[in-house]
């Protein structure tokens, strides 16, 4: 479990944005309470997959760098940042935000989690 759980929480961070199959990765119950620099989100399997799909619209190209992932028993962690290439410069790769996310995994799948996000400087 604990080399799968890992497995599936880069697999969806490094490719939700791009992939309309997150189903692969997300439980279909899906819950996420995000707090953002924005403010609190409460988003469901469908807010979550639009999210991506806006930010494939967003950005030329978008890259993960991962900096931990840790598996207690059902439940994993990920400590990441965004690099993202902006259509109006698609030449210069600029740090987007950093997360941190909590997730319990279901079937195999993120099922309920927590994330928090800050803005790169």
């Amino acid at each position: 479990m604990s080399i799968r759980g890992k497995e599936i929480i880069e697999k969806f961070y490094e490719c939700f944005y791009k992939d309309s199959d997150v189903e692969k990765y997300l439980h279909p119950d899906a819950e996420l309470t995000w707090n953002s620099s924005t403010g609190l989100r409460l988003l469901n399997f469908e807010d979550i997959s639009a999210f991506g799909a806006e930010m494939a619209r967003s950005y030329e190209s978008l890259r993960l760098e991962v900096r931990d992932i840790i598996m207690e028993k059902d439940q994993v962690v990920i400590n990441l940042t965004y690099h993202v290439n902006t259509i109006e410069n698609p030449e210069e790769e600029i740090p987007l935000a950093h997360f941190m996310a909590i997730w319990e995994i279901r079937d195999n799948k993120l099922y309920k989690g927590h994330q928090i996000s800050q803005l790169a400087d």
